[in-house]
């Protein structure tokens, strides 16, 4: 009799650990921004396979129908995912930022997790940066990454229950890189402003973390290269020359460890900036 009770506690134990495992977001509430393309995308389309509920928000309207397509097409009969709707805007307006917040919970009631991904890449040197991309990495990059984490915070606050805060960094903003003056100083601020943060919430329960990737294969990757008069082919290998790895991630891979940062398999990380770039700043 004892034997079988034990049984029985044994196999229930692993039945919730294999339901937290499948669905580690279940019941979770995420804003996802940057949700059109590249990890933004795949980062959307892992917490509603992890079983959040995800607003999707970004300014083009076809990329953000396709993650949405693919978040309905993936969930079909399983009862493990989630579901998302749809707000676009300009994130570098912290009023627009406020809307989002308040649309996540106005459209199902509460928010959980915030995942700033939206990103952008001026390449070139001081000399060849203009004011106004300057001004777009700093905006988009780390304005925007501050306004929406306000907002959320607040929010946060308000439930009383805690959250989480994934803010998408790079490995660049950490060691630095030549010809990416604008993008390493918005990304190096991300991960600061994120120590900062998160340091601020903790006793709140608000966990604030910066994932911070190295090359990835996304339309960005490829973008500006014009300057430098190189390839795509070239910027793929070069990319790849740099890795210890010797090979490109795909947005998706980056995606798994969003889940991870979102989810409680991270309960005790807070003020992190973890690199996941195939050992480039191990170097």
């Amino acid at each position: 009799m004892t034997n079988r009770k034990g049984s029985s506690a044994n196999l229930l134990v692993t039945e919730s650990s294999a339901s937290a495992v499948t669905a580690p977001l279940a019941g979770k509430v995420a804003l996802v921004t940057g949700a059109t393309s590249g990890i933004g995308a795949a980062t959307a389309i892992a917490y509603a396979a992890a079983g959040a509920a995800v607003l999707l928000t970004g300014r083009n309207a076809e990329g953000a129908e396709r993650t949405h397509a693919a978040i309905t097409a993936a969930s079909g009969n399983d009862s493990t995912s989630g579901t998302a709707a749809i707000a676009l805007g300009d994130i570098t307006k912290s009023s627009f930022c406020d809307e989002l917040v308040d649309t996540t919970v106005s459209q199902f009631g509460r928010i959980d997790i915030l995942a700033n991904v939206a990103g952008t890449i001026t390449r070139g040197d001081a000399t060849e940066t203009s004011d106004e991309e300057w001004h777009q990495n700093i905006s988009v990059n780390l304005d925007a990454v501050f306004f929406a984490s306000r907002a959320a915070i607040r929010a946060m606050r308000a439930q009383g229950d805690g959250g989480v805060i994934v803010n998408l960094a790079s490995n660049v903003g950490l060691v630095g890189t030549a010809g990416l003056p604008a993008y390493c100083a918005s990304k190096g601020a991300v991960v600061l402003m994120t120590k900062a943060m998160a340091i601020d919430h903790a006793a709140e329960g608000i966990r604030i973390n910066a994932l911070c990737p190295g090359s990835v294969n996304t339309p960005m990757l490829v973008s500006g290269h014009q300057k430098s008069g190189r390839t795509v082919e070239q910027v793929f290998a070069d990319n790849i020359a740099a890795i210890p790895e010797g090979r490109l991630p795909q947005p998706d891979e980056i995606a798994k460890s969003m889940v991870y940062l979102a989810s409680d398999m991270s309960s005790h990380v807070t003020g992190v900036a973890l690199p996941i770039d195939g050992g480039y700043v191990a170097q």
